[in-house]
């Protein structure tokens, strides 16, 4: 990729200076998702999506199937980062629709750290000692995080374990694939370290990661967006017996005559009344009801997270997380 970014057609400027609100109707915003993905999916020689079994990778894998299919493309692999700290309903989840959808997977990991959560039997909290890890991730503690302890917590929501967990598992992915365009689930307002991304989105500093660019199809939806494209439209058309015009359920178990959760691409989580899926053991859920149904105006998508994770975004997304 030495001549990288250089036979790509793509405008970084792309959605500079806008909002959500540039897109009024969800139509507005599904035309913009399937103009973005159709060129992320013909300029890219080897793209992939980046899927977490979420709504919004989710929606964006949809938009990529469709895409591919009306414009007689291929559907890239999808990357899914298993950090080991999953909730297990969501690994159940990808492993379904993975075989629903005939998807390449890649599962991506940090085996070293891997390997020693096996060896050693390690729950999350537990400390890992830095010289116990490989070059790799000793380079990458040391000499990138700059961090000085002797030991790190064995926990994705904090700085050295988000970075060593998912970022380098991704990057180590990205470079053994030889992948030069992600596209990703990422939204403008779902955090404020991503208020200024653009549709396509340069990483091309190959001393924090190997060169790409991130494809961002519904970068420009807001939460409320995503939950309506999903039941007036996604669903509708993946889901057989489903009212062609949409439904709301209203609970986890109000779902039309012949439709089980099982048959729904969205997780079992939302329906618990999660917002937003992150570790087992730093995420809870908002309230009783269903995602959707939720106060989504007026309460913060994200307060389930570990906070610590969220106010270090802005350095952890510079480092190459999404």
């Amino acid at each position: 990729m030495a001549d990288f970014p250089d036979y790509l057609d793509v405008d970084y400027t792309d959605g500079e200076g806008e909002n959500p609100e540039d897109y009024p109707s969800v139509e507005h915003k599904i035309e913009k998702a399937i103009e973005v993905t159709k060129k992320g999916l013909e300029e890219y020689e080897n793209p992939v999506v980046m899927w977490t079994g979420g709504k919004d990778s989710t929606l964006t894998l949809y938009f990529v199937k469709e895409v591919a299919d009306r414009f007689d493309l291929e559907v890239p692999p999808v990357v899914f980062i298993d950090h080991f700290q999953h909730f297990d309903e969501l690994i159940e989840f990808a492993e379904h629709w993975a075989d629903e959808w005939d998807l390449e997977v890649i599962w991506a990991q940090n085996d070293d750290i891997g390997q020693l959560v096996d060896e050693r039997g390690l729950e999350p909290g537990d400390d890992i000692a830095i010289d116990d890890l490989s070059e790799h991730n000793q380079h990458h503690v040391r000499e990138i995080l700059e961090y000085e302890e002797d030991s790190f917590p064995f926990l994705l929501d904090t700085y050295v374990g988000n970075h060593l967990l998912k970022t380098v598992a991704l990057n180590d992915a990205i470079e053994e694939y030889d992948v030069d365009g992600i596209l990703s689930g990422v939204r403008w307002d779902e955090q404020e370290a991503r208020a200024d991304e653009t549709f396509f989105s340069p990483r091309h500093d190959p001393d924090i990661y190997p060169p790409h660019d991130r494809v961002q199809p519904i970068l420009h939806f807001d939460e409320a967006a995503v939950w309506d494209a999903f039941w007036h439209f996604v669903i509708p058309d993946v889901v057989e017996n489903y009212p062609e015009e949409g439904y709301v359920p209203q609970s986890d178990d109000d779902l039309p005559e012949g439709v089980d959760q099982d048959d729904v691409p969205v997780s079992p989580k939302y329906f618990a009344g999660f917002r937003s899926l992150g570790s087992e053991v730093s995420t809870d859920k908002s309230a009783a009801e269903p995602a959707w149904l939720q106060d989504l105006d007026n309460t913060t998508e994200r307060a389930g997270r570990a906070q610590d994770k969220e106010d270090l975004m802005e350095r952890l997304r510079d480092l190459g997380y999404m």
